[in-house]
């Protein structure tokens, strides 16, 4: 059953988060995974919560599936995960997490696209993943759900709130509805630039492909995700970009044939 309907689809206008420090390893008997030594994979360590689980460090994780993340050796200590259920394992999601992201402000052929691009992906059996943002990413999740699938989102802050805030249905809905969020900050942790990047570069090793729907040069989070797909040699595909000013980031992709053009679902499936 597909998730009640959320919050618009653009962003509105807000102050930006507060930057946060540096966030310390997480502390025995909490709910995340630990490395068993300096820059490995966050091994398995159950919770005491029944919603929240550690992600475990086996074939289906980053590190063995597709090769070290961008982040010194010494880092990421934890990932922190959340959901319903044994879903929040992760293996079943992660093992064929396809990203699906772009443009905060999309035009309307995006949100076609998006629709399309997702839910081919979810109907496939493939893990649509993609952040909580406004337009392209939460519209992905709306699609996958609609196809009955779950989907993962990972988040730039700790797990206590949603990002942005007002998301906080969205993020519910994920996990009521058998997908997970995951991050690398543990509760209480903010969102700022440095987290936001991180989060970008996760969400690109998580996944086996980038599909990048829409998105303009200065679109941070999604331009760097593409950006890290690249240096991680991940399939960067994307529809074909239109003439607006929102798709100029995408468009430059295309254009430098750092990204594949995939003039429909079809085309992308096959090549994941």
């Amino acid at each position: 059953m597909p998730p009640s309907p959320h919050s618009p689809t653009t962003s509105p206008r807000g102050k930006s988060p507060p930057i946060s420090p540096a966030t310390p390893p997480p502390r025995s008997g909490s709910s995340a995974c630990t490395a068993t030594a300096a820059g490995a994979w966050p091994t398995t360590r159950r919770a005491t919560s029944s919603t929240t689980r550690s992600c475990p460090a086996d074939s289906s994780s980053p590190r063995t599936r597709h090769g070290p993340p961008p982040w010194p050796a010494s880092a990421p200590t934890a990932l922190w995960a959340s959901g319903s259920g044994e879903t929040t394992g992760c293996p079943s999601l992660t093992a064929s997490a396809v990203a699906v992201t772009g443009s905060r402000n999309p035009t309307e052929q995006a949100i076609a696209h998006t629709h399309a691009f997702a839910a081919a992906v979810a109907e496939a059996g493939h893990t649509v993943t993609a952040t909580l943002a406004y337009g392209v990413d939460a519209a992905a999740h709306r699609a996958a759900a609609q196809a009955g699938r779950a989907t993962l989102a990972v988040l730039p802050r700790g797990l206590d709130r949603a990002h942005p805030h007002d998301q906080v249905q969205l993020m519910s809905s994920i996990r009521s509805h058998g997908g997970a969020v995951v991050s690398l900050y543990r509760p209480g942790t903010e969102a700022s630039g440095a987290t936001l990047k991180a989060g970008a570069a996760l969400f690109a090793a998580l996944a086996r492909a980038v599909i990048l729907i829409e998105a303009p040069d200065h679109s941070v989070p999604a331009m760097h995700t593409a950006q890290v797909a690249s240096d991680l040699n991940r399939p960067l595909l994307a529809p074909p970009a239109t003439e607006d000013v929102r798709a100029n980031g995408s468009a430059r992709l295309l254009a430098e044939q750092r990204a594949v053009l995939c003039p429909d679902p079809a085309r992308a499936l096959a090549l994941l």
